[in-house]
């Protein structure tokens, strides 16, 4: 399974083809996992994912799942499984 690569950062388009643009508001965006990418924090896959360049961001209920957090130098990426 290949796993998303956070070393150098994140970009969605180096993983275009495996996740679907779900929702974009210009400060986050959700995805979906099509491709059984994994985790970059446990190398599981992950049916969601939520990435904010923002430095804070709130949820109306937290995920009902298990969930991994990773972060980059610009980015903060939430995976839930």
């Amino acid at each position: 399974m290949e796993r998303i690569d956070i070393s150098a950062g994140f970009s969605i388009h180096d993983y275009r083809t495996k996740l679907k643009l779900l929702h974009d508001d210009g400060d986050t965006r959700t995805l979906e996992n099509r491709a059984e990418l994994g985790c970059p924090s446990c190398g599981r896959a992950f049916t969601r994912l939520f990435v904010t360049e923002n430095a804070t961001a709130s949820f109306d209920a937290p995920p009902e799942r298990p969930f991994c957090l990773a972060r980059t130098e610009a980015k903060l990426l939430l995976l839930a499984h």
